[in-house]
């Protein structure tokens, strides 16, 4: 048979009984291991299959299946490979198979091409795996032998380090011996030295059984032959005894396999008489325990610098002194307060705490998180020029919105078609290569709350004053707006083409409100204009520039924007919409900024024509779009540096607003606060309240709601139990409240508080007589009713005119009575002309306390002379009757 195969036979011949041989009698796959927490792994696994025998002869059961690779098997070993032919080995041709019989008897059929083909390929991968593998074991094995030098370096390491720790410490056992022998001959010698008590009788004793016992109790005798030792000898003899009397050291107890007691298997688990035992990792636990029990130590207390604002909570404090809250209210308890970890303490109380436990304390404040936020004045290297800042004021009625429009027109670019919209509140002109920026304030309310914020905002003010009208109450109020903010004043007479107008008429009128005019020997510049045909707008604009040279405008554009809102609104379209004027620095877009209680990040900048810009410099007046919050106008403009930053402030600012709002005027006494009601017209009664129990709170806040009307009620800004801190009179100065507290007290520091701070507190135990008090209270705030009571009339029938006195009118009494003092009315033609009081009431020379009806008598009236003959003089008594709730 050729070894070779042929095509073109296509049976097997049966005399020769040769059986199939292949490369490997094993088949190799490849499966796929899932492990925990989505590990997965590829391993090949092997089976043997089935040899099949010939007819005839006995059927011999092939190896095994091997069984599967288990899973923790990182490399399944290869299957011991069978012995190949001599052909095979030579790398010759895979030998045809022979044809296989069913166990009935009957022929196989023979292997296609294909499949020969297919079995070929497979022999030739296979061997191409044998040598992989091989190269994988050989790699493997050196491998190993490196960790097993590298392992047995350290180990040699280790025993070198141990040998020579313990020859360390044998030298050292060694000193000590030879110290502790010396000090015991010492001993010995001193006490051999000492003069001893005869003894009672028995045979003498020779310094050779001395020396013995000696030696004997020092441990350097070994049996009763043994010789004494000299003086030479004694060194080498302690080191001998050194070396022997080194402590062997004990054998560790054979591990038994009591750590397994407790595991639980199947034969325990069914055994009746057995109990299960606890686990080892309680067992751990309990060990770890008795060490940590056994190296317990005592931890040195860290002091801390703790930072205090101005109210903090007791967790809040425990925590930044890395204290327990436990301890810390344990010591508030000593003091009288009864508190919980989540009440708020001041910061007063907390540095007490704080400083007793060994702390040190570094006050702060809310206030400080706007510090840094408007920065210190610039440098006067990095000032650079900037535009002024124009106001135009006056009188609506004097053209100050037609002198506003013709600026606009006159800076109309040639050939742009519809002139300049306005956009915004501020816009720029430029006159001979200088810009002028120009606020349009509608009103004067924006520019007094500007001066109120302390922004100065404008550089001069532009007085607009009809020449046909003159000065006006508004021109006046708009002077004194100007002065407060110390801005100088340029006055433009508008209105001269008219035919009344008299423009030194202005000029006079002027000098009544201490405005004195260059043309009359003054310094304020003026410049005669018409709005309406655009007369002398050029001179004026001059005027603005000469006044800005004097002034000196400069600014630092290489900085962080500061600026001032000049008006804000809330645009459906993009949100809210501020004009802010740039005082100093660069706005760019991106940039964090605050303003007041509103915080954003810079979205967009127009400018007045509407067109978006990358940037505006000092003195550049642009709409930003971002805000969060719609500030108001008036509030001062900064960038920061982050958001949180922006946040924190405002924020900060969001709460002084609130505080500001609910709070009212200092005062602390009740009759102090129904004063300062009946001034101011407030009908609020604003009062604090702490009690004993919750009980007791609800029904006097219950009790005290009900005593509200129309015209008065009672508002309770804080109703809490527990005594009264410094926390409460806090609240209480803040809100202009005094604190009632019912069966409760107020601590030293409270008291003290209250005391410096002029804030009232009324303790009660019975609920009607706070109640009572109360309503007293509220009822004073009450305006009283006035009664009217007629005395009677008299006519005027002759005045006297007296020097000293003034003018005296003589009267007849023609009905009922007139009392010294009492209201009086003078009717002329029927018409009341003056109310008041009668001063002096005189009959002949004598003053008289009343006049009946017939009689004649003199009276004055108090500040009032214009009594004519004729009058009538109607007499009455007016009477204030209390208003009760």
């Amino acid at each position: 048979m050729s070894d070779t195969k042929d095509t073109g036979d296509k049976t097997i011949s049966m005399e020769r009984k040769q059986t199939l041989s292949v490369p490997r009698s094993v088949e190799q796959g490849t499966v796929r291991q899932s492990f925990s927490h989505g590990r997965s792994k590829q391993v090949v696994v092997e089976k043997k299959k089935r040899r099949a025998v010939t007819p005839g002869q006995p059927e011999e059961r092939a190896a095994e299946p091997a069984p599967q690779a288990p899973k923790a098997v990182a490399r399944p070993k290869v299957a011991a490979r069978p012995e190949r032919s001599d052909r095979d080995r030579n790398g010759g041709a895979k030998r045809p198979a022979p044809a296989q019989q069913k166990r009935g008897g009957a022929v196989l059929r023979t292997l296609t091409a294909d499949e020969a083909k297919a079995r070929a390929m497979a022999l030739r991968e296979a061997q191409v795996r044998d040598v992989e593998e091989r190269k994988l074991a050989v790699e493997q094995a050196k491998q190993r032998a490196v960790d097993d030098a590298r392992r047995k370096i350290e180990d040699e390491a280790r025993l070198k380090a141990e040998a020579e720790a313990r020859v360390k410490e044998e030298a050292e056992a060694a000193v000590r011996a030879v110290e502790e022998a010396k000090a015991e001959k010492a001993k010995e010698a001193e006490e051999a030295a000492r003069p001893k008590p005869a003894a009672p009788s028995g045979p003498a004793i020779t310094p050779e059984e001395l020396a013995a016992q000696a030696a004997r109790r020092s441990g350097l005798d070994d049996g009763p032959a043994r010789r004494s030792v000299g003086a030479d000898d004694k060194k080498p003899m302690a080191l001998r005894a050194a070396k022997r009397v080194k402590p062997v050291p004990e054998k560790a107890a054979p591990r038994t396999d009591d750590r397994r007691k407790s595991k639980l298997t199947i034969t325990s688990a069914f055994a009746e008489e057995s109990q299960r035992g606890r686990s080892l990792a309680a067992l751990r636990r309990r060990r770890e325990k008795e060490k940590r029990a056994g190296q317990k130590v005592v931890r040195e207390k860290v002091m801390r610098e703790v930072q205090l604002p101005d109210q903090i909570t007791i967790q809040e404090l425990a925590n930044r002194m890395t204290e327990r809250s436990v301890d810390v209210i344990k010591m508030l308890m000593k003091q009288g307060q009864m508190l919980k970890a989540d009440d708020v303490i001041d910061a007063d109380m907390a540095q007490l705490i704080a400083e007793e436990l060994g702390h040190t304390v570094r006050r702060v404040s809310e206030a400080d998180v706007e510090v840094g936020v408007f920065s210190e004045p610039d440098a006067e290297a990095d000032l650079q020029p900037r535009p002024p800042v124009v106001t135009i004021m006056g009188h609506v009625d004097h053209g100050k919105t037609s002198l506003l429009d013709a600026f606009r027109e006159s800076n109309v670019v040639k050939g742009e078609a519809g002139g300049i919209t306005q956009h915004i509140g501020a816009y720029q002109v430029e006159q001979n290569g200088q810009r002028i920026t120009f606020i349009d304030t509608p009103g004067h309310a924006a520019f007094t709350q500007m001066r109120a914020r302390g922004a100065k905002a404008t550089d001069l003010v532009i007085l607009v004053v009809a020449a046909d009208d003159g000065v006006m109450p508004q021109t006046k109020e708009a002077i004194a707006h100007a002065r407060a903010a110390d801005v100088p004043i340029i006055v433009a007479i508008n209105k001269i083409d008219k035919p009344g107008a008299d423009p030194n008429r202005v000029r006079t009128e002027l000098l009544q409100e201490s405005l004195v005019v260059e043309s009359m020997g003054g310094d304020v510049l003026e410049v005669e204009v018409s709005a309406l045909k655009k007369t002398n707008l050029d001179k004026l604009l001059e005027a603005i520039l000469l006044q800005s040279e004097v002034l000196e405008l400069r600014a630092n554009p290489n900085r962080s924007a500061e600026g001032i809102v000049v008006e804000a609104q809330l645009d459906k379209g993009r949100g809210s919409v501020a004009t802010v004027l740039v005082q100093r620095g660069t706005l760019r877009i991106g940039d964090i900024m605050v303003a007041g209680s509103a915080w954003g990040r810079v979205r967009a900048l127009l400018d007045e024509y509407g067109n978006q810009v990358d940037e505006a410099g000092p003195s550049k007046p642009v709409e930003i779009l971002g805000f969060q919050s719609t500030p108001e106008a008036g509030d001062m403009v900064a960038v920061v540096e982050n958001e949180s930053r922006a946040r924190e402030i405002a924020e900060y600012r969001q709460r002084m607003k609130r505080d500001a709002l609910h709070a009212g005027s200092a005062r602390g006494s009740l009759e102090q606060m129904m004063t300062d009601l009946q001034t101011v017209g407030r009908k609020e009664f604003v009062i604090l309240i702490k009690g004993d129990v919750q009980g007791s709170v609800e029904a006097i806040s219950g009790a005290l709601e009900g005593l509200g009307t129309d015209e008065v009620a009672a508002r309770i800004v804080h109703a809490g139990v527990g005594g009264i801190t410094e926390s409460d009179v806090t609240l209480a100065q803040a809100s202009g409240a005094p604190i009632l507290a019912f069966n409760v007290r107020a601590n030293s520091q409270a008291r003290e508080a209250a005391e410096a701070a002029g804030i009232e507190i009324r303790y009660y135990s019975v609920i009607y007589d706070l109640v009572d008090d109360v309503k007293a209270a509220m009822s004073g705030l009450l305006s009283p009713e006035l009664r009217e009571t007629f005395l009677g009339n008299a006519k005027i029938l002759e005045i006297f005119d007296i020097s000293k006195v003034g003018k005296i009118a003589g009267c007849l009494v023609t009905e009922g009575v007139v009392e010294r003092g009492a209201h009086v009315r003078l009717i002329r033609d029927d018409i009341v002309v003056h109310e008041g009081k009668l001063g002096t009431l005189k009959r002949f020379k004598d003053e008289v306390k009343q006049v009946t009806s017939g009689q004649e008598c003199g009276m004055n009236f108090v500040s009032y002379q214009d009594m004519r003959p004729g009058d009538v003089i109607e007499c009455f008594r007016v009477e204030e009757i209390a208003r009760t709730l």
